[in-house]
């Protein structure tokens, strides 16, 4: 049965994949339907009650038909934001209590996210009950149906691939298409959607339009536009019912070709309308007139007073200011040139602090006292140029010193080492020149002792004279004395 359902659903889909896009009910291309505004959505949300009679126009229960917003949560456990549909009925046939039931989920665009219908006869024989389920499951559509005859079951299973389901159009969905409808007042020609048949079968129905008719609830008349669908059975008769629509979506009567019943409403409902937005009123402009006004002319004057004492006060502060100004003016009048604007220019041009060097010898192309935005711009590009060029050089320089700190540091314990080979040899040499030293003292002694041994001889012998003797540093030290003096 699946392989069936998915050949029919391939089919049916490409066949109606050129039709209505359920997204904002669009027409097929060259249609009349566009998507339709959110205040539109807005007005498909209500509720509505009509009461089930006989041909012979006895009660024999009611329909009642809910749209409302709605949160679904699917098997991920996830929440979305969709369509609520309820519709139910409960009644009698041949003195028989029936019933049915439909509750589903429908995203924005249309697309059924789940389904459950039911529906009973409880004949005092042979009670009967049918029951359809519509899930989504991963990437496929399974419905799921059953059907009971009084204690026999009979249960089936079909699963359809969701991409096999473009354009198709569940039993709630029918119920806001109808809605949509009403609000248009037109059904597209070639209307034409996938659907399940009462067997749960893949087929397709049909929209037609029979135009409109006037009905009469109580003491109000309405005018009804009339639609038509018609469920195309592969192996049965086909299927229609017909909707008489309200212009606000309600339905006033539904009509089961075949059947002797009917619904209907019993009492007309307070017909909306879509709300009309006025644009804004447009007030021309009216020309002020404020000399006129007491209170904007006191604040002119006001202003006024508060401006000249501002600036009688900066000048008194900045005295410069005026003997700029008086300058200006004196060489002004002095030189009366034609072109007051240039004069100015050259005036106060030297006062600019980006102005270009004046040339120390006249040339024919004298500069411009003006500005020039663009060599303005390339002065500042050529100072960020500048800029960057120094940061780039301290920072080499930074790392050339960090380098060279770093070489210091590594050949320190080489000095050092030098330093104290260097003090060694020194204390060697010191040493070996005092043991000379020594040496030559022991020497100056002994010829001191011979000498003096000598002279005691001589005093011995002349005790008149008086002989002195100096060592060889004393002689030396007396002879740089008498260099100096």
């Amino acid at each position: 049965m699946t392989g069936r359902g998915g050949r029919a659903g391939k089919d049916k889909g490409d066949m109606a994949r050129g039709m209505w896009v359920l997204r904002g009910v669009e027409a097929e291309p060259g249609g009349s339907f566009s998507r339709h505004t959110g205040t539109e959505e807005l007005l498909l949300f209500f509720s509505e009650t009509l009461a089930i009679v006989s041909d012979t126009g006895e009660p024999q229960g009611e329909l009642t038909i809910e749209v409302q917003r709605g949160k679904y949560k699917d098997s991920l456990g996830i929440l979305t934001h969709c369509l609520m549909v309820h519709a139910f009925s409960r009644g009698f046939l041949d003195k028989s209590l029936c019933g049915s039931s439909l509750l589903g989920y429908l995203s924005n665009n249309l697309e059924l996210m789940e389904q459950h219908s039911h529906e009973f006869i409880k004949f005092p024989i042979l009670p009967m009950e049918r029951k359809m389920s519509i899930m989504k499951q991963d990437d496929q559509m399974v419905v799921t149906r059953s059907v009971k005859e009084g204690e026999e079951t009979k249960t089936g299973v079909s699963a359809f691939p969701c991409q096999s389901l473009k354009g198709f159009v569940s039993s709630i969905a029918n119920l806001v298409l109808l809605r949509v409808m009403a609000w248009r007042q037109s059904v597209p020609s070639g209307a034409r959607f996938l659907a399940l048949d009462t067997e749960g079968k893949l087929c397709y129905c049909t929209y037609q339009s029979l135009g409109f008719q006037t009905i009469q609830v109580g003491n109000q008349q309405a005018e009804m536009f009339i639609v038509e669908q018609t469920i195309h059975s592969e192996e049965g008769i086909p299927f229609s019912c017909q909707f008489y629509l309200l212009s606000d979506g309600h339905l006033a009567k539904r009509v089961q070709v075949g059947s002797p019943g009917c619904c209907i409403i019993t009492k007309m409902p307070l017909l909306r309308e879509e709300d009309v937005i006025e644009p804004p009123p447009r007030f021309g402009k009216k020309p002020l007139v404020w000399e006129e006004d007491l209170e904007l002319y006191s604040k002119f004057l006001n202003r006024k007073e508060q401006l000249r004492l501002s600036h009688t006060s900066y000048l008194r502060q900045h005295p410069e200011a005026q003997a700029l100004i008086s300058d200006f003016l004196l060489f002004l009048l002095l030189r009366r040139p034609e072109d007051v604007v240039t004069f100015a220019a050259e005036h106060f041009g030297p006062f600019a602090m980006l102005r270009p060097p004046i040339p120390a010898l006249r040339s024919s192309h004298r500069p411009s006292p003006f500005r020039q935005l663009e060599s303005e711009e390339e002065e500042e590009e050529e100072e960020e140029e500048e800029e960057e060029e120094e940061e780039e050089e301290e920072e080499e320089e930074e790392e050339e010193e960090e380098y060279f700190y770093a070489d210091e540091y590594d050949y320190d314990d080489d000095e050092v080492n030098e330093d104290v080979n260097y003090r060694a040899n020194k204390e060697e040499e010191s040493n070996y020149i005092k043991d000379d030293d020594n040496d030559k003292v022991e020497e100056n002694d002994d010829n001191d002792d011979e000498k003096s041994d000598d002279d005691d001889d001589d005093d011995d012998d002349d005790d008149d004279d008086d002989y002195y003797y100096y060592d060889d540093n004393q002689s030396l030290d007396l002879e740089k004395d008498k260099a100096d003096s």
